[in-house]
C-alpha cells in the first residue's frame, strides 16, 4: 500500500525522477515520505511527516542533488505514528545502509532486542528500522550487499517488499527484494528503476519485469540481475505495459476521481471490445479463458474480494447464478481464509481485484487453490501476482485509477463479470441465443448511455440535489436483488470521500432494525430499476415517507421518482445491466457532497489504494 521507488544511473542526478515517481504513487496513500541517495561515498537521507510537498520544501536546500542512486518511499503508518523519525528510509549504524520496506515484520520485536543488546540505537518506532540494522550488520560477513540482505531476510518472519542502497566507497549498491507486497524492475541502456507500482517505471520505460515472492534483485546502470532465495538465476519476462504515463494526470479536471467517472463510457467500451461475438451471441477471451471445456463442469463458484470489488462479487452472485446456472457463494478475503472453508469439487475460485496485489485476496485464492479449487480473476493489472497466479483471466482494461475512492474500476468489474456471465450460459446451455444476444447489445449500449449521464445537464442535476443533502446526519443507501449491492457501492462511496456515515441495506430489510433510524435527519436512498421487483421498492419509499423520512430515488422506474419526490433518473435497461447504469449517478453524488464538504477526495484519510498488508 506504501509507495517505493528506486534507481542507479551511470551518470546524472536521480534525486528529481524519485520525487516525481513518489509524487505518481501518492494515490496509493501515505502520511510521510522520505528519500536516500547515495552520492560521493555518502548515503544521505530526507524525510518528513505529512505531505510530499513537505518533503519537497526540506529538499529545495538539501545536498541530495547529485546521488546517481537513490530510492524513495511514501509511508503508511503501521508501526508507529507517522512523524518524521518513523518516515521511511531508515539507515543503518554505520550510516552507509539505507532501507524502505512495504509490509510488516512480524517478529521484529523479539529482533529489535537482540540489537539492543548488541548496543544498536534505534531512533524510530518502526519494524521497518529492525531491517536496516540487520542488514547493515551482516554485510560485515557478506560478499555483496544482495548476500547481506538474503542473511537478514533469513531472520525475518513476515512480508515484505523492500529496496536497499548502500554504499560501499567503489560505489553504490542497489538491491530489491519480495516476499508478498509487490515490486517491479526495469533497465534501460544507463539505468536501471523499481516501484512498488508500474507507475513508477513507466516514465522511463514500458518493459517491466514483476518479482515473485523470493526473488532478491540487484540492479545495476543498464541491467537487473535476479535470483531466487537461494541465490540461483531465475528468468521474470519483461511485459510490454499499455498504460500511457500521461493518463496518470488529471488532464485539467480539479479531481482524479471526477476524471475517472467521466472516463468510465471509454473505459466500458475497452472493457467489452473484442469480447463479443455476434454471430454465436457469445463472449470470447483471450487466451482461450473460461472455454467450453473449463466452465462446463464447473460445480460452484467462490468469489473472494475486499471492498469495492466484493460489491462486484456479490453482482457477479446474481449475473452467474441467473444466467450462467451456477451456484455462487461470495466471501469477503480476509473472512474466507480464516473461517475453515469447504471447497466442493468443481469449485473455481473467482477473485475480483483492481490491482491485482490485494493481499487478503491473495492469500484467499492461494488457499482456495490449495483446498481443489481452480482459480480465476478479474483484474485491471496485466503482470500482476493475481493475473500471473490464476488459470483464467479476465483484463478489464480500465488504464490507471488514481483516485483511492474506486470509480470506473468497478462498472469495469461488473462489466467483465456480465461477459462472464453470459459465457458459462451460453456454454452450459442455460442461456438461449435470443437472450445472450439480448443482454450483449445492452452492452454496446453502455457507452452512450452513460454518456448521457455525463453530460453538463445531467452533472449540475446531480450537483443541486446533493447540495440538498450534503448536511443530513447520515444517509441509508436501500436496493433490492442485483441492486442491492449498488445500494452497498453507493453507501461506501459517500463514507470514504465525505465522512459521513452511510449505510448498504437489502431493502426487505429496513424493517428489521434501520426503519428505526428513520427521521428528517437521515437521508434514504432508493435505488431502483423497471422490473419485478420495482413494486416493492416503491413500497419501501412509502413506509420511509410515512414516517417523515427524506427520500432520494435512484434508478429508471419512474413511479418510485413520482413517490420519492427528489429522483436522480437513469436510461431505462435490462435489470441485468442496471446496476452499471445506477451507480455513475451515487458516483456523482458522493463526489458533489464531498467538494461541498471541502474534503480531500483523492487522498481521503486513512484509506490507501492497494492493501498489501493484512
Amino acid at each position: 500500500m506504501c509507495g517505493i521507488v528506486g534507481a542507479i544511473r551511470n551518470q546524472g542526478p536521480v534525486l528529481a525522477g524519485l520525487v516525481e515517481g513518489l509524487r505518481v504513487l501518492e494515490y496509493r496513500g501515505y502520511d510521510s515520505a522520505g528519500v536516500a541517495v547515495s552520492d560521493e561515498g555518502k548515503i544521505k537521507s530526507a524525510k518528513r511527516q505529512g505531505r510530499l510537498d513537505n518533503l519537497e520544501a526540506r529538499l529545495t536546500d538539501s545536498s541530495l542533488e547529485n546521488g546517481v542512486a537513490g530510492i524513495g518511499h511514501t509511508r503508511w503508518a503501521t508501526h508507529g505514528p507517522p512523524s518524521d523519525e518513523n518516515a521511511h528510509p531508515h539507515l543503518g549504524a554505520s550510516g552507509c545502509v539505507a532501507l524502505v520496506h512495504n509490509g510488516i515484520i512480524e517478529n521484529w520485536a523479539e529482533l529489535k532486542g537482540e540489537l539492543l543488546a548488541d548496543g544498536v540505537r534505534f531512533v524510530s518506532d518502526t519494524d521497518t528500522e529492525v531491517l536496516a540494522h540487520l542488514i547493515d550488520r551482516e554485510r560485515a560477513d557478506a560478499s555483496d550487499l544482495s548476500d547481506a540482505v538474503r542473511r537478514a531476510l533469513r531472520r525475518v518472519s513476515g512480508y515484505y517488499a523492500l529496496a536497499v542502497l548502500a554504499e560501499t566507497g567503489d560505489g553504490p549498491e542497489l538491491v530489491c527484494a519480495r516476499q508478498g507486497p509487490p515490486l517491479a524492475v526495469a533497465f534501460v541502456d544507463d539505468a536501471a528503476y523499481l516501484a512498488s507500482d508500474v507507475l513508477g517505471i513507466l516514465p522511463h520505460t514500458r518493459e517491466i519485469s514483476f518479482l515473485e515472492d523470493g526473488d532478491v534483485a540487484v540492479l545495476r546502470p543498464g541491467d537487473v540481475q535476479i535470483t531466487d532465495f537461494g541465490g540461483k538465476s531465475v528468468v521474470r519476462p519483461a511485459q510490454a505495459i499499455d498504460w500511457d504515463p500521461e493518463d496518470t494526470g488529471k488532464g485539467g479536471w480539479p479531481h482524479y476521481m471526477l476524471k475517472e467517472i467521466h472516463e468510465q463510457p471509454d473505459v466500458l467500451a475497452r472493457t467489452i471490445q473484442g469480447r463479443i461475438d455476434d454471430e454465436a451471441a457469445d463472449v470470447v477471451f483471450e487466451d482461450g479463458a473460461f472455454a467450453n471445456d473449463a466452465v462446463r463442469d464447473v460445480a460452484r463458484i467462490q468469489v473472494i474480494a475486499c471492498g469495492t470489488a466484493l460489491h462486484a462479487g456479490y453482482i457477479a452472485r446474481y449475473l452467474i447464478e441467473g444466467l450462467g446456472g451456477v451456484p455462487v457463494d461470495v466471501d469477503y478475503a480476509s473472512e474466507f481464509r480464516y473461517r475453515g472453508p469447504r471447497i466442493v469439487p468443481g469449485t473455481m475460485a473467482l477473485a475480483i481485484s483492481q490491482s491485482g496485489e490485494t493481499a487478503d485476496t491473495l492469500a484467499a485464492t492461494r488457499l482456495a487453490r490449495e483446498l481443489g479449487a481452480s482459480v480465476g480473476a478479474i483484474c485491471n493489472v496485466a503482470g500482476s501476482s493475481q493475473v500471473r497466479e490464476s488459470d483464467h483471466v479476465i483484463l478489464t482494461h480500465a488504464g490507471p485509477e488514481i483516485g483511492v475512492a474506486s470509480t470506473k474500476a468497478f462498472t469495469a468489474q461488473v462489466a467483465a463479470v456480465t461477459l462472464l456471465a453470459v459465457r458459462l450460459g451460453r456454454a452450459r446451455g442455460t442461456l438461449s441465443k435470443e437472450d445472450a444476444s439480448a443482454i450483449l447489445n445492452e452492452l454496446k449500449l453502455l457507452r452512450t448511455r452513460i454518456e448521457s449521464m455525463l453530460g453538463e445537464h445531467a452533472v449540475d442535476h446531480v450537483r443541486r440535489v446533493a447540495q440538498s443533502h450534503a448536511e443530513q446526519r447520515g444517509f441509508l443507501f436501500l436496493g433490492r436483488g442485483i441492486n442491492y449491492p449498488v445500494a452497498l457501492e453507493g453507501a461506501l462511496k459517500l463514507k470514504e470521500i465525505s465522512y459521513m456515515h452511510a449505510e448498504g441495506y437489502p431493502a426487505g430489510e429496513m424493517k428489521h432494525g434501520p426503519i428505526a433510524l428513520i427521521d428528517p435527519g437521515m437521508t434514504i436512498v432508493s435505488v431502483s430499476s423497471t422490473g419485478p421487483l420495482a413494486e416493492k421498492v416503491r413500497a419501501n419509499i412509502e413506509q420511509v415517507k410515512a414516517r417523515g423520512g427524506v427520500v432520494l430515488s435512484v434508478g429508471s422506474d419512474p413511479e418510485s421518482h413520482a413517490i420519492a419526490g427528489q429522483s436522480l433518473e437513469v436510461p431505462a435497461s435490462s435489470e441485468w445491466l442496471s446496476p452499471i447504469l445506477n451507480t455513475v449517478p451515487l458516483q456523482l453524488l458522493s463526489y458533489a457532497i464531498a467538494d461541498m464538504r471541502g474534503c480531500d477526495i483523492d487522498k481521503p484519510r486513512n484509506l490507501a489504494k492497494s492493501v498489501t498488508v493484512e
